[in-house]
C-alpha cells in the first residue's frame, strides 16, 4: 500500500517526482519520472534526465489515484482519481534502494 507515511519504503522508480529544495540551485524545479535509482541519486527523465543527489534535495512525489486504488478499496472507500503530493526530505532516502524497501520495525520511516 503507497501512502504518504509508507512512501520512503517503497519503490520510488515509475513515480513523478519534483525538486522542490536543494543546496544546488540548478536542480530546483527538475521534475519528471524516476527511471533509477542508486544509494545517494535518484536519476529524473523529464525534459531532459538529470541525475540528483539525494543528500542535497527535498522532494515531491505525486502519488496519483490509481497508485492509491488498492488502499482505497480495502478500507471500503470509493477510489480516488485525484493526486496526492508527498514531500520527502532526501536524506530520508539515502540507502541502497533494496534495503531502504525491506526496512521494518524500528525503521525510522515507519
Amino acid at each position: 500500500m503507497l501512502t504518504a507515511e509508507t512512501l520512503p519504503r517503497h519503490e520510488l522508480i515509475g513515480l513523478r517526482v519534483r525538486v522542490v529544495e536543494s543546496t544546488d540551485p540548478t536542480l530546483v524545479g527538475v521534475e519528471g519520472e524516476v527511471v533509477m535509482e542508486t544509494t545517494n541519486t535518484l536519476t529524473v527523465a523529464g525534459a531532459r534526465t538529470v541525475q540528483v543527489p539525494k543528500a542535497v534535495a527535498t522532494f515531491e512525489f505525486e502519488l496519483d489515484g490509481a497508485k492509491r486504488r488498492s488502499a482505497d478499496h480495502s478500507s471500503g472507500d470509493e477510489p480516488r482519481d485525484d493526486p496526492e503530493y508527498v514531500v520527502v526530505e532526501g536524506e530520508r532516502l539515502v540507502a541502497r534502494p533494496a534495503r531502504r524497501t525491506e526496512r521494518t520495525r524500528g525503521s525510522q520511516w515507519q
